[in-house]
């Protein structure tokens, strides 16, 4: 059996894992898109729409708190996420991003796709 299974190991460690979805989820914010695997733009899919479900509440001191957990290495792209993205959202139910299928890698035949805002 298959227990507590709610995300794909990207064939990294846990904590390489942990860094590099934080890192696609800051590039998200930063700059508004992401091209990737498909496998990666799901998982940072996941992240990012929890990062934006919290700090739809408005910019209250246990919000930005827990954002910040998640999201610990840029405080301006966390700001950013509170003052232009999360407003955009308020009375949306979910669903904040997207993910574009691209084709396939020729390199390695890697399904590549974008993510990006809705």
């Amino acid at each position: 059996m298959i227990h507590q299974n709610g995300h794909k190991k990207l064939n990294r460690k846990e904590s390489h894992r942990r860094a590099l979805v934080r890192n696609q989820v800051l590039h998200l914010i930063q700059y508004g898109h992401l091209t990737t695997t498909r496998a990666r733009a799901k998982e940072v899919q996941k992240y990012a729409e929890r990062a934006v479900t919290i700090a739809r509440v408005g910019n209250d001191f246990n919000a930005r708190r827990r954002v910040q957990a998640m999201l610990p290495y840029k405080v301006a792209t966390v700001i950013k996420l509170f003052k232009e993205i999360a407003p955009r959202y308020t009375e949306r139910p979910g669903g904040y991003t997207r993910v574009i299928p691209l084709g396939r890698r020729p390199s390695d035949t890697a399904t590549i796709a974008r993510l990006e805002w809705v």
